[in-house]
């Protein structure tokens, strides 16, 4: 399991920008949510979280993916998605029936 979401992860976050991004955003995201919460600053604390989020938005829009979240939404909704960007297709080393798992951002 550990395995199947890390080789997934890889492959819809090949470009360097979305990796960069999301080096950010993700601490950024959670860390300070929970920092800033931690410290009484809410208002910090909201900014945290969605400047963290937006950073690894603009990632997925970058890599042509949509990010796990919206998959999951796309996937509720019974809409397409787009889980794998255009690079990754050159480096998937597994058969299509198989793409399909859980993605968390």
């Amino acid at each position: 399991m550990i395995q199947r979401f890390f080789s997934n992860y890889f492959l819809r976050h090949q470009n360097r920008l979305n990796q960069i991004l999301h080096m950010i955003g993700v601490p950024l995201t959670f860390g300070g949510l929970i920092g800033f919460g931690l410290a009484n600053q809410w208002v910090l604390a909201g900014i945290a979280f969605f400047a963290g989020y937006a950073l690894q938005f603009l990632g997925h829009f970058i890599e042509q993916n949509d990010a796990g979240e919206v998959i999951l939404l796309k996937k509720m909704l019974g809409k397409p998605y787009t889980e794998f960007g255009p690079n990754a297709q050159k480096h998937m080393n597994f058969d299509q029936s198989s793409k399909k798992s859980s993605c968390n951002d």
